[in-house]
């Protein structure tokens, strides 16, 4: 017993400050609905400040302003791009406007300007 006790408080410590330091959702209204599947195909709309680019993977990381068809709050966050030439000409700092849809679990980027 003293064992499985000493085991959980040492998981406790070591575990705690890795959940503190999470940004995790923690500004996101978990009581809004999620969207439907009839709003997932819906194209959303959004403004933000490129934080990242990894072409290879195909994404871009964007610090994006609330977006309020899908009840997000400001956040960064990654989106996969439907074409790799979407990113293109994209560095970190350029603000820019940008049109998704949600594909699953993914938000896939279908334009920027």
């Amino acid at each position: 017993m003293k064992l499985v006790t000493t085991a959980s408080a040492i998981w406790i410590l070591v575990a705690a400050p890795v959940f503190a330091q999470s940004p995790g959702m923690k500004d996101m209204d978990m009581k809004k609905p999620m969207p439907t599947m009839a709003e997932k195909g819906r194209v959303h709309k959004g403004t933000g400040v490129v934080k990242s680019i990894d072409a290879r993977k195909g994404t871009v990381t964007l610090s994006h302003e609330p977006i309020q068809s899908m009840n997000w709050p400001s956040m960064t966050m990654s989106f996969k791009a439907r074409d790799a030439k979407l990113v293109e000409g994209l560095s970190p700092g350029k603000t820019v406007t940008f049109e998704f849809v949600q594909e699953g679990k993914d938000s896939v980027i279908t334009a920027v300007k």
